[in-house]
């Protein structure tokens, strides 16, 4: 039978009824036709597990060209739906942040980021998210609790023995995210938060089994976390698991309880020596300036002084020539000068006085006990004027002598 006999007993059909119009058909026999349709179909598939199927030689009911070309049609419709359904199903959406890891027959394709992306539907691809950007922390020694946020020690990870063979109680804190989602999924099988925490535990032990207690506790807890973060990032980096260790961060560290308190007195031992050597520093600093500053100065002293005594025998070494040059020229005055020069110095420190009265009718005060001590100890403020006067007139009785003297000397020379 032709395709086209089912259309044309149709188009027979639909004239007959519209009274011979030639027309489209209109939309409620359109509604009809695919309502009979479906029912068909339907009623075909729950009369098939009784009646037989489409096969089945007991079925001796004849079967239009119409009705198995609606059965075909509604099963392209349906193939269509569900190829389009398994098509949509590869749609997926990659979050800010994240990253997505795509999976052919389990095998690594690629990696993508944020956005709308699409795979080959389940079961040829799958797709994996993972939070790239999420900083997650991992606790060593202890546990925090997220309840109430208590603290729980965990000794078994805490203990730990340094170079000087002492036990140090320490924990550290781990903040790490995720830099190749790839080496996570494909290298790692334990979940990540052990893994980092077991890496961190081993990179503990080692870094301080290589210091001591004291600077563990004191000044090198800040270049143990510094050390300990760069030999987690290599032991992870040495497995492949894509972890980015971002900070490691020193808790507590401090000897056993057992232990806590002779430590203690330790501790405080040692920072009392540490204030008597300051204290100690602290005054060597302000002596030795000072004893430096001293000497300084008396070495000061001692180079003017010799300056000055140099100065001095230059000058009477000038002098000396000098003289000399003038007692060539003129001996004898020169002698007669040297001569009364040594006299007034030897009788300017004595306290005797001599006095011409046969060429002299003045009748000189001469207080004795002012001269003689003005000569010992200096005269005072208030007799300053009466000295002057009296250093006057005995300037002038020597001055009045003198020529007597050199008049006499003079003779004797003469005669």
């Amino acid at each position: 039978m032709p395709w086209d006999e089912p259309d044309k007993g149709r188009q027979d059909k639909n004239s007959g009824q519209r009274g011979g119009s030639s027309g489209p058909p209109e939309i409620d026999e359109i509604v009809s036709d695919i309502q009979d349709k479906f029912s068909r179909v339907f009623s075909s598939f729950g009369n098939r597990g009784s009646s037989g199927g489409p096969g089945d030689p007991s079925d001796t009911r004849p079967r239009s060209p119409r009705r198995r070309g609606a059965r075909k049609s509604l099963i392209g419709l349906a193939l269509l739906v569900i190829i389009g359904l398994w098509v949509s199903s590869g749609l997926y959406v990659v979050e800010q942040g994240e990253q997505g890891v795509e999976l052919r027959f389990g095998k690594y394709t690629q990696t993508t980021d944020a956005g709308l992306r699409w795979h080959l539907p389940f079961p040829i691809e799958q797709v994996l998210i993972v939070n790239v950007q999420k900083v997650n922390t991992v606790e060593v020694g202890y546990r925090v609790s997220e309840r109430n946020r208590t603290i729980t020690p965990v000794t078994r990870e805490a203990l730990m023995l340094t170079a000087d063979e002492n036990i140090i109680d320490i924990q550290f804190a781990v903040q790490y995210d995720i830099k190749d989602p790839k080496d996570l999924l494909f290298n790692v099988s334990d979940p990540i938060h052990l893994v980092v925490r077991q890496a961190t535990e081993s990179a503990v032990r080692e870094i301080v089994g290589g210091n001591t207690m004291d600077f563990a506790i004191t000044e090198g807890r800040a270049e143990i976390a510094r050390d300990t973060r760069s030999l987690l990032q290599e032991i992870l980096d040495r497995y492949k698991t894509g972890v980015n260790v971002r900070a490691v961060e020193m808790q507590n560290a401090q000897p056993p309880a057992e232990v806590k308190a002779a430590f203690d007195d330790a501790v405080k031992a040692r920072e009392d020596e540490e204030r008597l050597k300051n204290e100690a520093e602290a005054y060597a600093n302000d002596v030795i300036p000072r004893a430096r500053g001293q000497a300084a100065r008396i070495i000061q002293e001692a180079e003017g002084y010799k300056a000055s005594i140099v100065a001095r025998a230059e000058g009477e070494a000038s002098r000396f020539e000098q003289i000399y040059d003038e007692y060539r020229k003129a001996p004898q005055i020169t002698r007669d000068r040297l001569y009364l020069e040594s006299l007034e110095e030897v009788l300017n420190n004595s306290t005797k006085l001599l006095i011409d009265q046969q060429n002299s009718n003045n009748i000189i005060y001469l207080p004795l006990d002012q001269i003689i001590q003005r000569r010992n100890s200096g005269a005072s403020n208030t007799n300053d004027g009466r000295i002057g006067q009296i250093d006057d007139q005995s300037d002038l009785i020597s001055s009045s002598n003198r020529p007597n003297r050199t008049d006499t000397r003079d003779r004797r020379i003469g005669g």
